[in-house]
């Protein structure tokens, strides 16, 4: 049995791992444990007063709630944004963890927030994420649903960006990733996704010491649009 712990991204909360988990429950069956967190502010904690929060005090929030859940050896499952604080935890606790996988993930350069590493780093030229031109919402559009049917792309934008992680996520900027070496690491490139262009994903992949890089046709919500792809790999890299 494995305890797997999902955490999300930016703008969303641990609602967005629904079909991937119960892809994998069925893949499965009753083998592992499954836990979703959500971030302060976010999820069920969507409301909550987040303004005195620093981002040591993000990681101890869900460092705790792994361990008030009783798992152990977890095998952490981060996407996006959680890039930012999936090393820090594993820094905190590290026996608590079994494994990193990162889907996606973005892991920010030293001395650099993640704001800056989007408008310096990733999207300097041309790119939806810093359009204009764009409403908010077909901005999103752009960036999450690329390879989504109309249907799914509406329903999903209705839920997105209602849940906020603390402000101090966008202007921390002291990142330690040389501990991973010692952790199995594995990062699932998503060959589609329109938010971080594959060449950053696989320096991201680097940054975190990913041992694999497995691979999946989709965009950047692999969740949503692919759960049964995305559930086979966690699985095989649980095991591996």
């Amino acid at each position: 049995m494995a305890d797997f712990v999902f955490l999300h991204g930016g703008g969303q909360g641990s609602w967005v791992w629904n079909e991937a988990i119960a892809a994998m429950q069925t893949q499965s069956g009753s083998a592992h444990r499954y836990l979703a967190l959500d971030g302060p502010g976010c999820g069920a904690k969507r409301g909550q007063d987040t303004s005195g929060y620093d981002f040591a005090g993000i990681t101890a929030e869900l460092v705790a709630d792994i361990e008030a859940s009783g798992m152990s050896d977890v095998v952490l499952v981060g996407h996006s944004q959680a890039g930012l604080s999936m090393p820090a935890m594993a820094k905190l606790r590290p026996d608590l963890f079994a494994r990193l996988i990162c889907v996606s993930c973005a892991a920010p350069e030293q001395g650099l927030n993640a704001v800056e590493m989007a408008m310096q780093r990733m999207h300097r030229e041309e790119h939806p994420f810093n359009d204009a031109d764009l409403s908010p919402r077909e901005r999103s559009r752009a960036l999450f649903c690329s390879d989504m049917p109309n249907a799914q792309a509406e329903a999903f934008l209705d839920k997105l960006g209602f849940d906020q992680w603390p402000a101090v996520c966008y202007t921390h900027n002291d990142w330690a990733y040389d501990h991973l070496a010692a952790l199995p690491v594995s990062y699932v490139l998503c060959l589609e996704d329109v938010i971080m262009p594959l060449e950053w994903r696989q320096v991201f992949a680097r940054r975190l010491h990913a041992r694999s890089t497995p691979r999946i046709d989709c965009g950047h919500q692999a969740m949503n649009t692919r759960p049964w792809a995305l559930a086979e790999i966690l699985l095989a890299e649980a095991a591996a």
